[in-house]
């Protein structure tokens, strides 16, 4: 069963109010009202004020020849290959992730 995401803080904070008065987690309720729980988890953590945004960092994009088939992406420590190929979707999530542990 998809859940529904949680459209705007108004509909955020009334959830959160409505978990409230429960005896439930804010996750079991979501839950057991078909609100996608980590949805709800992320507004509450921005309406709460404990997600900083994150400074902007660059990142590059290297190819390890011309002829080369895949991307390298390297942030410090992190290493990232992927085919040229590579669905832009799933390479934009997976960047996003390395970027967000750099």
């Amino acid at each position: 069963m998809q859940r529904r995401k949680i459209k705007n803080r108004r509909d955020a904070e009334s959830c959160l109010s409505a978990a409230a008065v429960t005896a439930q987690t804010p996750t079991e309720w979501a839950r057991s009202n078909g609100v996608d729980g980590r949805s709800l988890h992320c507004w509450r953590l921005a309406i709460e004020g404990r997600r900083a945004p994150a400074p902007l960092r660059l990142l590059e994009l290297i190819t390890a020849a011309p002829t080369s088939s895949s991307y390298t992406v390297r942030c410090g420590t992190f290493e990232v290959d992927a085919p040229r190929d590579f669905d832009d979707a799933v390479l934009g999530r997976l960047l996003r992730v390395v970027a967000s542990a750099c």
